[in-house]
């Protein structure tokens, strides 16, 4: 099933696993267990394991890694904040929780918290004579097991911070991101629902109870709803749009109690900011900002923002060679889905305007836009228009000879285009 259909308890675990105390915790656990069980493994093994340990070298051993592990935990997490403020300043905030989220970078961490606990409590537990003579030897080879998981980790991780929270890595980030929202989109534009339609004479409109962003609606949850009080429910605060005294979560044909309002309340997360699921303008608006930041006059770097067109381009034609959308599986909702245009706009007309002195820059958009509309000739309205936009925003910033060599590629690239 596609995100975008996920329930709010599964889109709940969903998000709580990229947190990353989550995965710290289990690791520590993890750690804490693995130590503790060393005493209670001996009775199980079918034949006698014991070394002749030197004095206390298990506990040198523990102590070791113990000293080390704090001190490599710090470090990381330095490294990866450092690495958040950097994306936050050269490329865009929004690009923050995707640093977060990054897997290699939880799971080192999440390691050195892990083995730095497994090493205290043996520590501890060896003061205290936990550990039978065996017991102490299957600490020693689960010690060894962990240094060893230790030093992969950390070669890994040294590894991983040659790219971590670079611009290149940021882009391609927002540009997974976004693709991933879009391909869902293009699947199910209205999550699932029918198509909206103009609104039945005599709605009641259901209100959030506090103003946010709204980024995620549970679909099946309505249609339950729906079903069970033989309701029609129309969705108003799409994912990514700010329900507030003006804009209704839902209008509702049929008899909406208190009941019925609080629990189609309950459908709608409703948070301070905008998320990439279900959301699919957030990932392109966040691709597209870090191409205008870097065309500011303080940063003047066209190059990145030729990166960004790139890798829109990319994005767009993962989702107008997308699969059609699927059947309606929800018939009491109805959800609105965002026009190709304004997800276009969004992509495209920041770029236009904030390089427009950039020829370099306007060539490559043009570019772009010709050739999703000969990758999807039924759209070309679409980009022809987006492409027009942009040559008119450019045309009055160019000095005359850019301005004639972006009017001739222009011309040039939508020659041999026809709309289906």
């Amino acid at each position: 099933m596609a995100m975008t259909t996920r329930g709010s308890v599964a889109s709940f675990f969903l998000r709580l696993g990229r947190q990353v105390w989550v995965r710290a915790a289990i690791f520590t656990l993890i750690g804490v267990a693995l130590a503790l069980t060393a005493r209670f493994v001996g009775p199980f093994i079918p034949f006698d394991v014991s070394i002749e340990l030197g004095q206390n070298s298990v506990g040198s051993l523990l102590e070791i890694i113990a000293t080390a592990m704090l001190t490599v935990s710090t470090f990381s997490v330095t490294a990866m904040v450092t690495a958040f403020s950097s994306a936050t300043t050269t490329a865009t905030p929004r690009s923050t929780p995707l640093l977060i989220a990054d897997p290699t970078s939880q799971n080192a961490v999440s390691t050195f918290i892990g083995a730095f606990t497994y090493s205290m409590v043996g520590i501890v537990a060896l003061s205290t004579g936990y550990y039978t003579e065996q017991g102490r030897t299957i600490l020693f080879v689960g010690t060894l097991i962990v240094i060893a998981i230790v030093v992969v980790t950390l070669l890994r991780w040294i590894s991983h911070l040659s790219t971590f929270g670079r611009m290149a890595d940021v882009i391609d980030r927002v540009e997974t991101a976004a693709g991933v929202a879009l391909e869902d989109h293009a699947r199910m534009p209205t999550l699932g629902a029918r198509p909206a339609r103009p609104l039945p004479a005599g709605a009641a409109s259901v209100h959030a109870e506090e103003v946010g962003y709204v980024t995620h609606v549970d679909v099946a949850g309505l249609q339950r709803l729906a079903t069970a009080h033989d309701l029609e429910i129309h969705v108003r605060a799409t994912p990514g749009r700010i329900a507030d005294a003006r804009t209704p979560l839902a209008s509702v044909r049929g008899k909406v109690d208190d009941t019925v309002a609080s629990t189609i309340r309950r459908c709608f997360r409703i948070e301070r900011h905008r998320t990439f699921e279900q959301d699919p303008r957030f990932g392109v608006i966040a691709l597209t900002e870090i191409g205008s930041r870097a065309l500011s006059p303080a940063t003047n770097d066209p190059g990145t923002a030729i990166e960004v067109i790139a890798a829109l381009q990319r994005v767009f034609t993962r989702t107008l060679q997308a699969a059609a959308p699927v059947d309606v599986r929800y018939d009491r909702v109805f959800v609105e889905a965002p026009e190709l245009s304004d997800l276009l706009a969004d992509a495209f007309r920041p770029l236009a305007r904030d390089g427009a002195r950039d020829v370099e820059v306007q060539i490559r958009l043009q570019k772009c836009l010709a050739s999703l509309a000969a990758t999807a000739p039924q759209h070309a309205d679409d980009l022809r228009d987006a492409s027009r936009a942009a040559l008119d925003r450019s045309l009055p910033a160019l000095d005359r000879p850019d301005a004639k060599l972006l009017k001739a590629t222009t011309r040039g690239l939508w020659a041999d285009i026809r709309p289906r």
